[in-house]
């Protein structure tokens, strides 16, 4: 492709911290924007410069001008928003998870086959400053051999949007999955999971889940390790934290308890807190800044990512410009499509044997 990459985003509540990152890459054309609510949409399109707007995201899928999609809607959408994309042949970026069913994840593999578009689920654990420094002590064979790995992702979600009330905790784990999986560089073959505690019944009975934490054990395919996750949505007394701990022989790093400390490196059994450097030096020049800030004009209008969770650990730009540049370089992103599936699936899996008392779910492939 000669030309820069015609990039569209559906949803413009988080997705907007996208659109200054579209503008500024080498290779996108930040061209439309797609949102239901009208004042919102006109808000966000004179504010952004942006003249292409659409309010129907079926409308918007019509314009053959569109390379690519950015989708950033509520989580029931995502499914069928990704499959009609792929279908009418964009390149799908989509906010996790990539859908709440083994059924539509199956879906979703299919169209994206069908299609021969690229589909990356936007994963922020992946690409936070963490866990490029971690990985970059993995790759340097610091770390030595990974022993085990740890994740948990804990959140009150109270006030948020209805569709999140009694959410399944493991429907909502790729941010605490992705990064044990990706550095141990493996999926997940079959999990066990066991769920605590009750939630109140008016959150129960939306989508049938009590459990206020979820808690499971995967293990790793064709692989002698094992990896724990911890997750919590409602009703449990806890700061906000992404987090994840890799347990090696030779080093291990462990995430900090609180949001304003540091995480710590050991070193057999001497331990020290450490500061995790910025890794923008991989970006363009022109989208390194959105490493360490957001994209509103204020303090007072961020967005909750920066507000809770350091903006994703200054992610952002480095999942646009994996999906721009898979594009550009004709090649899978990362995460592809599979691996996308894996990493949801392994959440759903775990919720469904969670439901189950514990038995052991296989993950299924694809």
């Amino acid at each position: 492709m000669n030309r820069k990459i015609r990039m569209a985003i559906a949803g413009l509540g988080f997705g907007a911290e996208f659109i200054p990152i579209y503008q500024n890459h080498p290779h996108t054309e930040m061209y439309a924007i797609c949102q239901r609510s009208s004042d919102k949409l006109k808000t966000m399109g004179d504010h952004f410069g942006i003249p292409v707007r659409y309010a129907s995201f079926e409308e918007m899928l019509k314009d053959v001008k569109i390379d690519a999609v950015h989708i950033n809607t509520p989580i029931p959408n995502h499914a069928e928003q990704s499959i009609a994309a792929l279908n009418a042949g964009k390149h799908v970026a989509c906010t996790v998870p990539m859908a709440t069913s083994v059924e539509d994840c199956r879906r979703i593999v299919e169209a994206q086959h069908a299609s021969g578009k690229n589909y990356m689920m936007m994963e922020t654990a992946v690409y936070t400053r963490e866990f490029l420094h971690v990985k970059k002590l993995r790759d340097s064979g610091a770390l030595g051999r990974i022993q085990f790995l740890r994740g948990a992702h804990q959140q009150e979600m109270a006030g948020w949007p209805g569709y999140w009330e009694g959410l399944p905790p493991m429907h909502y784990a790729t941010h605490a999955v992705s990064p044990l999986l990706a550095l141990a560089e493996s999926e997940v073959d079959f999990v066990s999971c066991f769920g605590s505690g009750r939630i109140a019944d008016c959150l129960i009975e939306k989508y049938g889940s009590p459990f206020a934490v979820e808690s499971a054990l995967f293990r790793l395919k064709n692989s002698t390790l094992a990896a724990e996750v911890t997750r919590s949505l409602f009703e449990t007394s806890r700061e906000y934290i992404e987090s994840f701990d890799i347990y090696a022989d030779t080093m291990s790093f462990e995430w900090q308890r609180l949001e304003d400390e540091d995480p710590a490196l050991f070193t057999g059994e001497d331990g020290k807190r450490v500061k995790i450097p910025d890794y923008a030096h991989l970006l363009p020049e022109s989208i390194r800044r959105y490493t360490t800030e957001g994209v509103y004009d204020s303090q007072e209008n961020q967005h909750l990512s920066f507000t809770q969770g350091s903006g994703h650990g200054g992610s952002h730009p480095h999942l646009a410009n994996e999906f721009v540049m898979s594009i550009v370089e004709h090649r899978e992103p990362y995460p592809n499509v599979l691996t996308s599936a894996n990493w949801t699936c392994a959440g759903i899996c775990a919720h469904e044997s969670a439901m189950k008392g514990g038995e052991i779910v296989k993950i299924p492939q694809f």
